[in-house]
């Protein structure tokens, strides 16, 4: 047997390496995130099981913090919850930012910012709206209050910020649970 040598294979190689590199992950929609600055109020659009990565137990397509909502401190914000899940129900609330992660829901860190039948979770397709005013400063999560779907990984990020100028989101490196 002769070994034969392929002339493209570095070529193979690289595209693959570059692949990776550029799509390290899901893709953020900028249609998510709505603001309006002079009324200093942001709106999201916080999708449960958006994709099949983690068993469906994810925000927007993002799981373990893979992707971080920033607010500037004193923001009027709106979350707009849609469950896209067809299998498992879903909730969210804002907690603090604490390891290990919770099995099941904890007091909110925000007044007001938690979905309605946060323990039980909201069926397919359904919808719920979260409405607050984004402060203290600090670092939070937005987490699955479903028993078990936070701790599996179903949280993304929430910061509210004493100095960013405006609404932001930004994929950040995920935490495994």
């Amino acid at each position: 047997m002769t070994a034969r040598t392929v002339p493209y294979a570095p070529a193979i190689a690289f595209a693959l390496c570059l692949t990776a590199a550029v799509r390290p992950g899901p893709e953020i929609d900028p249609a998510w995130l709505s603001v309006d600055a002079p009324a200093k109020s942001v709106r999201f659009q916080l999708i449960a099981g958006l994709s099949g990565l983690n068993g469906a137990l994810n925000f927007n397509g993002f799981r373990d913090g893979g992707l971080t909502l920033v607010v500037p401190v004193g923001w009027q914000t709106e979350i707009d919850f849609r469950n896209h899940d067809g299998m498992l129900p879903h909730s969210a609330e804002i907690i603090a930012s604490q390891t290990p992660l919770p099995t099941q829901p904890v007091s909110p860190a925000i007044a007001r910012a938690f979905t309605l039948r946060l323990t039980e979770g909201l069926v397919s397709e359904a919808t719920d709206t979260m409405r607050f005013k984004a402060q203290p400063a600090g670092e939070y999560l937005i987490f699955c209050g479903v028993p078990g779907h936070g701790a599996a990984g179903m949280w993304i990020r929430f910061r509210v910020s004493a100095t960013a100028e405006a609404p932001a989101l930004l994929a950040t490196p995920a935490t495994p649970s």
